[in-house]
């Protein structure tokens, strides 16, 4: 073993203050060193230990090999391109200073492509081969750049070095593959594995989660609880999937069980304590997402954003205004993008233009963020919805960027509502193909509320002809409900559901208490022929969360409320009809639809009958 390094530096005397080295006699100088770099915290200090170990070692010691693989570990902490130079001046590195420098490379944002080009130079030199620990490091760098084909033939090396059974080995493997979307082959690898670690668990449970496939990682959380505990990482994912899936009940039983069973650092750790409010707000319970969130004793800006955001999602544009306010001047947080959507959504769903105008202003003039299209699809919807369509209009034109099908449709959207002039709503929908491309079933139905509204029936009529042609397919209605932990989906018309016999007996009760009362069935938004008065009653009264709100009044206890998630915009009619149901039931009914969140008690909706 040699050391390259250079000529010789003159003698270096350390400042008494920059880092305490103890000098006892039976110390050598490698372990003063040794015990030195223990203490080191800064990339000055860990110099003057460098040219320390270059004066006052030979290079030719035994000890000073594994010194200077000391020194490369701390410097690859504090200074990246500095531990490049130092490994570089050693001769033959050993597989240790190889996965030092691969490891730092991965940890480093600038530097990740670097990772494999190390690993290949290591492979070319073939002084040492490949450990354990280096293919985790590689593949860190593979998952971070989503180098796919790379990342395959690290997996390949894997096996061929004998590290396929290895536990560390496969859950980087299945993070590699899960970061990049392979969710296939990260699963086929955790089958695979002989031996499983928590860790195995909660990686796969995070690429689940990551790509929204909420009801996988549930069943894989239900099958490792047979063999492991949750920790702080499981729990941090199945709230997020909770959230994803409205699973209040099981959201509920992992904030029981971190109160009971889990540390108490853990509890009042402020990541789980944001997913609880995230997780809280998107179920429908806005009351428990405020409990959590004041009683947390640390938050930071994600903290503050998802109850800004948690409030607007339930109308409480109000309360989530007075959130912003203690923000940034009781608080004195700084706001970002993030922020300012959820300000914005609040008073789009409350329909407070002013508002939105100024907290726009304030967005670009005081805190000089540059609005995204987010940003601007958010200030559209707030004027094209409360009449202003003339000033959205014009905001589009000017905006940077090109206006997507989202911001298109709520324009058209506005107009179906507004009975706009059906040349500017045929426009609009032009723009939403043109914007989409493959288009679903949306445009065709805005549309053609715009032609029923006009009563121009035959241009009804060639609506639901394009689409046969097109073969676009109205997207069904589906509603689900959650009782006892299991979540019931029921689609418009359903007939599948094991209790289909006495959903529908059910209805015929409700339907009964409804006439006594004075309804009247809205048949603006039945279907899009001019049917019949009896068929367009019956299909209204088939909407999907009809006969979910008439299973849960089966099922579940009374004095709990009703939660229902469904996949569409709740209809003018079932919107009137589940304010009467709350008020001749005495039941509170929430529902979450594709904008925004509903609760509907005493016969009155918290959106104030806008949305």
């Amino acid at each position: 073993m040699a050391l390259a390094t250079g000529p010789r530096p003159p003698p270096l005397l350390l400042p008494s203050k920059a880092i305490n080295i103890p000098n006892p006699p039976s110390f050598d100088p490698h372990s003063r060193i040794l015990i030195s770099l223990k203490q080191c915290t800064h990339i000055s200090q860990l110099k003057q230990i460098h040219a320390l170990t270059l004066r006052s070692t030979s290079p030719y010691h035994p000890k000073t090999f594994f010194l200077y693989s000391q020194l490369l570990h701390f410097s690859s902490f504090l200074d990246f391109n500095y531990a490049l130079q130092l490994f570089n001046q050693i001769q033959n590195p050993n597989s240790f200073m190889w996965n030092t420098l691969i490891r730092a490379c991965a940890n480093d944002v600038n530097n990740k492509d670097q990772a494999m080009r190390l690993y290949l130079e290591m492979l070319e030199q073939a002084l040492v081969s490949p450990d354990k620990h280096t293919f985790p490091f590689v593949l860190k760098g593979c998952a971070y750049l989503f180098d796919v084909s790379e990342g395959i033939q690290v997996h390949a090396h894997a096996l061929k070095h004998g590290f396929g059974s290895d536990v560390y080995v496969n859950n980087s493997l299945i993070h590699f593959y899960a970061s990049c979307g392979f969710l296939d082959l990260a699963e086929k690898v955790f089958v695979k594995m002989p031996e499983r670690s928590l860790v195995s668990w909660n990686v796969l449970l995070e690429g689940f989660v990551q790509f929204g496939k909420f009801n996988s990682a549930l069943n894989l959380f239900r099958e490792m609880r047979n063999t492991f505990d949750p920790d702080g990482y499981t729990l941090q994912s199945i709230l997020t999937a909770c959230a994803g899936l409205g699973a209040f009940s099981l959201g509920a039983w992992v904030h029981a069980y971190l109160l009971k069973k889990c540390d108490f650092n853990l509890s009042i750790d402020v990541f789980i304590n944001n997913s609880l409010v995230d997780m809280y707000c998107k179920c429908g319970s806005l009351e428990l997402a405020h409990q959590v969130f004041k009683r947390m004793p640390k938050r930071d800006l994600t903290s503050w954003n998802h109850m800004i955001r948690g409030f607007a999602m339930h109308g409480q544009a109000e309360a989530a205004i007075r959130c912003f306010d203690k923000m940034i001047r009781t608080e004195r947080f700084r706001p970002n993008s993030i922020t300012f959507t959820g300000v914005l959504s609040a008073c789009n769903h409350k329909g407070m233009v002013s508002d939105g105008r100024l907290y726009f202003d304030m967005m670009v003039t005081d805190y000089k963020i540059k609005p995204a299209l987010e940003h601007y699809g958010c200030l559209v919807d707030l004027l094209a919805r409360a009449g202003f369509i003339d000033e959205a209009l014009d905001l589009v034109s000017t905006m940077p960027m090109r206006p997507d099908a989202v911001i298109w449709r709520s324009l058209l959207d506005a107009c179906s509502k507004k009975n706009s002039s059906v040349e500017l709503s045929e426009e609009l929908a032009r723009q939403v193909v043109e914007s989409e491309g493959d288009i679903g079933s949306g445009v065709y139905v805005l549309l053609s509320r715009v032609y029923a509204s006009a009563r121009r029936w035959d241009d009804v009529g060639s609506v639901r002809k394009l689409m046969t042609d097109k073969g676009v397919k109205k997207e069904p209605g589906c509603s689900s409900i959650e009782m006892d932990g299991v979540a019931h989906e029921l689609f418009a018309g359903d007939t599948s559901h094991p209790q289909t016999k006495e959903i529908y007996q059910m209805l015929k009760v409700i339907d009964k208490k409804l006439e006594s009362v004075g309804y009247s069935p809205d048949y603006s938004q039945a279907p899009m022929i001019d049917e019949l008065n009896e068929t367009k009653q019956h299909s209204l009264k088939l909407h999907s969360e009809r006969l979910a709100i008439a299973l849960g009044l089966l099922k579940l206890q009374p004095g709990m409320p009703i939660r229902i998630f469904k996949n569409l915009r709740v209809c003018n009619d079932c919107h009137e009809v589940t304010k009467l149901i709350s008020r001749v039931f005495n039941v509170e009914i929430i529902v979450r639809d594709r904008a925004r969140f509903h609760h509907f008690k005493d016969g009155f909706c918290s959106c104030s009958d806008y949305w």
